[in-house]
This record gives C-alpha cells, structure tokens and sequence, in this order.
C-alpha cells in the first residue's frame, strides 16, 4: 500500500469488514441527509434517521459515548422536526423557514449549557477523561444539539452551528481514526455553507417569515 492510503485509511486494518461497510452506508446516508436539508426537503428526516442508526449501534461498540449520544439526540430530533416540518400553519402552508426569536435564543444558549453539563456528567460517570479529546467532544455536542434543535424548528441559524460543529470534527474524526467520517464532515461543511445561503435566499424571497 501506498504512504497516502496507508495514512488515511491504514487505521482500518483491525476493523471487521462489517463495522467498515456500516460506516460507510452511515456517511452516504448522512450526506443525503444534509443534501435534503440544503435543498428544503422533508427528506432530511428519514435519511438522517438512518445515518443515526447506525452511527449508534458503531459509537457505542467503539466506546465513543459523547458522539453516541449526539446521534441518538438527532434521532429523537429527526421524529420531532418530521413533526415540525409537516405541521400546518393554516390550511395550505407548512412550517416555513424562519429566523431565531429572542426566546429561541436564550433557550439555545440554555440547551448548550445543559448539554455541556450532562455530557460532563456522563463522562465522569464512566470515567472518559482520558484525553484532550473527551473535552472537544463535550463542545461538539452542546454545538450539535443547538443546532439540531433549530433544524427541526426550520430556523436559518442551524446552518452557523453546524458550520462550526463539522469545521472542528473534520480534524477531530480524522485523529480518532474514523476517516470516512472525517470526509463525511468535510462534505458536511461545504454543503452547509450552501445550504445556509440557500434559505437565506427563501427567506429573502418571503420577507413576512423573519
């Protein structure tokens, strides 16, 4: 094997092919999941569900509680913002893309604290402290959740959490030795600038809605 390969995937060589394809099949799904958000689509919801699924079942069996717990959030989420999405606002207008309120802002602020503890808690209790690591992924999931909860509720600002959230676990995935992950969240970010301008784009063009 080449250098390169061996530097980007060598990691992979201990893994069961079963673990590796599950990843893999995790990632596609979780990039069709951002692409239907991009794109405004009730699709982001079952997609996204699948990609969870998965990234449980593996983040568990790796011992990665703090990235476990974010993918059962965004599941819990996925149910709530399939809700959200398709509930009426009058007889012939759906949940419609909107800015943050006040009100969501502080609860925003309160579900990043909350989650920081919790997540600390939960460490401690299984004594994950062992690296730097643990610290950054306390961050990335109070990031996460903030912004999982404004998706569901078709808030413009989910794009600016989650741009922040995929920029640090780019690197972070790559050093835990989780590559195609790692790529998945480069995708991630790329496809959530434009998604970010796309629904600034909607709102622009529906000014009544911010």
């Amino acid at each position: 094997m080449s250098p390169i390969f061996d530097f980007f995937f060598g990691q992979y060589e201990g893994y069961n092919t079963v673990d590796i394809v599950l990843e893999i099949v995790a990632v596609i799904f979780g990039f069709l999941s951002v692409w239907f958000s991009k794109q405004n689509k009730i699709w982001v919801f079952p997609t996204g569900m699948v990609s969870t699924v998965i990234f449980v079942y593996l983040l568990l069996k790796w011992g990665l509680l703090g990235d476990m717990m974010i993918n059962a959030y965004y599941f819990i989420m996925s149910v709530y913002g399939w809700y959200i999405w398709t509930r009426k606002v009058d007889e012939s207008h759906m949940t419609p893309i909107s800015r943050t309120t006040l009100n969501e802002k502080k609860i925003s602020v309160a579900i990043f604290l909350a989650t920081l503890l919790f997540v600390y808690l939960v460490y401690n209790t299984f004594d994950k402290w062992t690296s730097w690591v643990a610290y950054v992924d306390t961050i990335t999931t109070a990031i996460f959740f903030v912004g999982m909860w404004l998706m569901a509720r078709r808030k413009l600002e989910n794009w600016v959490w989650w741009i922040v959230g995929d920029i640090i676990s780019i690197p972070l995935y790559f050093y835990k030795g989780f590559t195609f992950t790692s790529f998945q969240y480069l995708g991630f970010t790329i496809i959530a600038i434009f998604g970010y301008l796309a629904w600034k784009k909607n709102l622009n063009s529906n000014p009544q809605t911010a």
